[in-house]
C-alpha cells in the first residue's frame, strides 16, 4: 500500500514537472514574440529620426523674419509641439520652447530670440 502511494507522488511531481515545462516553453515563444516587435518598432523609431533630421541653412536665419507659425511649424517638425499652428502662444507653446531650448543646450527663457531660432530654424519647412 506504501509503495502505491509513492508512486502516485511521483506521477503527481511528473505531471507537474512536464505542466511547468510546457508553461516555460510558451513563455519563451511570448518573449521572442516581444522581441521581435521591439525590434520592429526600433526600426520604425530609426526611421522616424532620418526622416526629421534637420535641414541646413546655407543662410543665417533673422528671427525678426519669422512668424509665430514658422515657430509653432518647425517646434512641431522639431517634435516638441502637439498643438494647432495657428499662431497663437498659450502654454502649449511656451511650454514646447522652454523643452526645446533645453534639449538643445539654450537659456531656458521661455522667447525665441536669435540662439533658439538658429537651431529651430534647422526644423523650418
Amino acid at each position: 500500500m506504501l509503495l502505491l502511494a509513492v508512486g502516485g507522488c511521483a506521477t503527481t511531481a511528473r505531471k507537474a514537472n512536464d505542466q511547468m515545462e510546457m508553461r516555460i516553453s510558451e513563455l519563451e515563444n511570448m518573449l521572442e514574440e516581444k522581441d521581435d516587435q521591439i525590434r520592429s518598432l526600433e526600426g520604425q523609431l530609426e526611421e522616424t529620426r532620418r526622416v526629421r533630421q534637420p535641414v541646413t541653412a546655407a543662410v543665417k536665419p533673422d528671427v525678426s523674419k519669422a512668424s509665430k507659425k514658422d515657430i509653432q511649424s518647425a517646434l512641431k517638425n522639431a517634435g516638441y509641439y502637439d498643438g494647432p499652428i495657428d499662431g497663437k502662444f498659450g502654454q502649449k507653446t511656451s511650454t514646447a520652447i522652454v523643452e526645446f531650448q533645453k534639449a538643445n543646450g539654450l537659456k531656458q527663457d521661455g522667447k525665441v530670440g536669435q540662439q533658439t531660432w538658429l537651431k529651430l530654424s534647422e526644423y523650418s519647412e
